[in-house]
């Protein structure tokens, strides 16, 4: 079994614990709100505005022999520039306040994911990171494209306010086909062990960050 398969298994409990958050079954039948969409899209600013960073934090840290590693970084590094400001301007087209969220805080669960991340690729191993790629990516594909239809229709919303989930769910295909070829390149011992652990713990803290939608208290941002 490849690594990208043996990533995908051994993570399949953790990721049905991410898939099991209310909130997904809510945006297929279309009982999500308003609220709960625009609370979504300020959690997602706040962690894909770490994405380059993250990336270069990643890319700086890497060993002399992950140098075509390095070498695909510095592609994802071009393809995510701005996708933060798509999200600010969903936000906008949905009603909400895009300079409130840019200024807000995140919620629990979204500042420990993107803190561990950063931990990792610093403290431990810089592979680490794709262990989040693999959550991210994978849940844009499972999930994106769906949701966005049946959300536009419920909440009756311009197709503006759909930029982020509707360029993702194809964008990521695209990434993931490319994510397989690396992590199937990826052949020392300790990083696939850094891989699979960190994809592990992404997936239960990105579940917890869905699972906050469906709570109260939402700083959604609405004007």
């Amino acid at each position: 079994m490849e690594f990208f398969e043996q990533l995908q298994h051994q993570t399949r409990n953790e990721r049905e614990y991410l898939l099991g958050a209310p909130i997904f079954a809510a945006a297929f039948d279309g009982s999500a709100t308003l609220e709960q969409y625009i609370a979504f899209l300020t959690q997602a600013y706040h962690h894909v505005k770490h994405t380059v960073p993250l990336l270069m934090a990643c890319g700086a840290r890497l060993p002399e022999r992950l140098e075509w590693l390095r070498e695909a970084i510095a592609e994802y590094i071009e393809e995510e520039l701005g996708h933060q400001e798509w999200i600010l301007n969903d936000i906008r087209a949905c009603g909400g306040d895009p300079d409130r969220v840019r200024n807000s805080q995140p919620a629990l669960p979204t500042e420990l994911m993107v803190a561990y991340v950063y931990d990792r690729i610093a403290r431990h191993n810089p592979v680490s990171f794709f262990g989040m790629v693999n959550v991210l990516e994978g849940t844009s594909i499972a999930l994106a494209s769906q949701a966005a239809g049946v959300l536009q229709d419920r909440l009756q919303l311009p197709a503006q306010a759909f930029s982020y989930l509707t360029s993702h769910g194809s964008l990521d295909l695209e990434h993931m086909e490319l994510f397989k070829k690396l992590m199937n390149r990826l052949d020392n011992e300790d990083d696939q062990t850094a891989v699979l652990h960190t994809a592990a713990v992404v997936y239960r803290l990105y579940g917890d960050i869905f699972r906050s939608l469906t709570g109260t208290g939402h700083d959604h941002a609405t004007q």
